[in-house]
C-alpha cells in the first residue's frame, strides 16, 4: 500500500462489490469475504446492508473541519451534543476523535471497514442513527447477535467492540482482520505527519503536535 492509498487520497486498491443495489469501492483482498458474508446474512433472514465503507481523505476532512468550526456536533460519550466554544483545539481534536477518525487515519480509507445494518429490521420511517442502543438492546439487536456469532468465519472482527478509551464502541463496525492488519502496519506517526502538513486541516498545528498520542490511543488501540 502506498502512502496515498493508506490515507485515502487514491482509490487505485479498491475494486467494485454489490451489496444489496448499490456498488461499494471494497479492497480487492476483501471483496469475495464480504460478498460471503452478505450471502450468509441473507440465508439467515437478514437484509444485510452497508450504512457506509470507503471514504476518502476529503469526506473524512470535511467532516473533521466541520466539528472543529462548530458547523457539526460534537459528542460527548452518551451521544450527546457537547458545548465546544470554550476548548481548546487539542480539547476538541480529542472528543473528536473518541466518535469520527483523524483524515488519514480512518480505517474507512482502506476499503476493509463497514458499517453495516438490517435493513429489514429498521422500523417504517425510521432513520438509521449508527448508535450503540440500536445494536445493543434496539431494532439491530438480533442482527448485532447474529455478526457476533459468525463474523469470524469470514475474516471479519468488531475493532471497536469495547471501550478502551480511545474510539467509543462501535458495533455497527466491522473489519477484515488480515487485510486491515496489514494496513495498519504500514500506517506509520511519520507517514500520517507528512500526509497531514499540506492538508488544510483545521486545528493542524494541535494536531501535529498531538499526533504520536493520537495514534497510540485512537487508531493502534482497538480491540
Amino acid at each position: 500500500m502506498t502512502s496515498e492509498q493508506l490515507t485515502g487520497q487514491v482509490t487505485s486498491h479498491l475494486v467494485e462489490a454489490l451489496i444489496g443495489q448499490k456498488q461499494f469501492l471494497v479492497h480487492q483482498q476483501v471483496a469475495q469475504d464480504l460478498l460471503a458474508l452478505k450471502h450468509a446474512a441473507d440465508q439467515a433472514g437478514f437484509n444485510l446492508n452497508i450504512a457506509s465503507g470507503f471514504r476518502d481523505f476529503d469526506r473524512q476532512l470535511a467532516i473533521w473541519n466541520g466539528k472543529m468550526s462548530g458547523e457539526r456536533a460534537i459528542l460527548d460519550r452518551h451521544c450527546q451534543p457537547i458545548d465546544s466554544e470554550t476548548l481548546s483545539d487539542a480539547d476538541k481534536a480529542f472528543a473528536i476523535l473518541r466518535w469520527s477518525a483523524l483524515p488519514g487515519a480512518s480505517r474507512h480509507h482502506w476499503g476493509t471497514e463497514f458499517d453495516v445494518f438490517d435493513r429489514n429490521s429498521l422500523p417504517l420511517d425510521t432513520q438509521l442513527q449508527l448508535e450503540p442502543w440500536e445494536y445493543l438492546t434496539g431494532h439491530q439487536a438480533r442482527f448485532y447477535q447474529w455478526l457476533t456469532a459468525h463474523l469470524t468465519q469470514f475474516g471479519f472482527f468488531f475493532p471497536y467492540a469495547k471501550d478502551k478509551g480511545g474510539v467509543s464502541p462501535e458495533p455497527w463496525h466491522i473489519s477484515h482482520q488480515k487485510t486491515a492488519q496489514g494496513c495498519m502496519m504500514q500506517l506509520s506517526v511519520s507517514t500520517l505527519r507528512q500526509q497531514l502538513q499540506a492538508q488544510p486541516i483545521i486545528g493542524k498545528e494541535s494536531v501535529l503536535d498531538n499526533l504520536e498520542q493520537f495514534y497510540t490511543q485512537f487508531i493502534t488501540n482497538i480491540s
